[in-house]
């Protein structure tokens, strides 16, 4: 029987925007199934309200997955804020979760909030992304600071494809605020349950979650901690094939 793969993005992003990388892990595992969701506020539930703590969106995915007849338990693989929800889902439901790969991420209890997000960046994604009327240039914005291995030319296609995503479901300011609130708020434990496999995924070139903090998550946790020595933040669109390929070593590597 084929495992299933359920793919959580980050902070006012919805599964559009994880571009072609599920379709890339769905060939690279054809005996499996590769679930994208979106949290509530994004995509298909921008017009409900997020909710200001992580736990509630980790009740909302698993109400999702119950609905499509899915019972797990799940491989999760999830980006910096899904990243957050793939802890409490390990948390609250262990039993639920068959392997998780944490992106990106950062948590209070490990790392201080200048670390979780780069003052560098205040500036720009104040101006561009949150109170900027130009949906182009705020997508614009976030991926010439969540990527490093695109060129010029494809960020600006992207960002007017990603504009496109989110003049159909747009994210709202109140929204967007509420999801911020809960990453800030989000205190992970001291320790993950031993009974399920984890490992700690990063970009060491990441200019909008300092690499520290997945350093951290890894250390205090026990974990192993794979870097990419270039990859931005969104590390599934600069090396989609090298986190496949870190994705299935770290499966094989725990199931022997």
């Amino acid at each position: 029987m084929g495992r299933t793969w359920v793919l959580l993005r980050g902070l006012v992003r919805e599964q559009k925007h994880w571009e072609d990388f599920p379709d890339q892990l769905q060939a690279a595992v054809p005996d499996d199934t590769v679930i994208t969701l979106d949290l509530p506020g994004n995509g298909e539930f921008f017009r409900d309200k997020s909710p200001t703590r992580i736990g509630a969106m980790v009740c909302h995915a698993r109400e999702q997955l119950a609905r499509q007849g899915k019972n797990g338990p799940y491989h999760v693989v999830a980006l910096s804020l899904g990243a957050m929800a793939a802890v409490q889902w390990l948390c609250q439901a262990p039993e639920e979760v068959a392997f998780a790969a944490l992106i990106n991420t950062s948590a209070s209890r490990f790392s201080p909030f200048w670390r979780r997000l780069r003052p560098a960046n205040y500036r720009r994604l104040l101006r561009d992304a949150v109170f900027g009327n130009d949906p182009v240039r705020k997508e614009l914005a976030i991926l010439e600071i969540t990527s490093n291995l695109r060129d010029p030319d494809f960020l600006r296609a992207l960002a007017e494809a990603w504009a496109g995503y989110a003049r159909q479901q747009p994210v709202s300011l109140s929204n967007s605020l509420r999801q911020l609130l809960a990453a800030i708020r989000f205190r992970a434990p001291a320790n993950l349950p031993e009974s399920v496999p984890v490992m700690v995924i990063n970009g060491a070139g990441d200019r909008l979650v300092s690499p520290s903090c997945s350093r951290r998550l890894a250390d205090a946790w026990q974990l192993p901690l794979k870097a990419h020595p270039q990859a931005g933040h969104d590390l599934p669109l600069d090396a989609p094939q090298w986190l496949i390929n870190t994705l299935l070593e770290g499966v094989t590597d725990f199931s022997v």
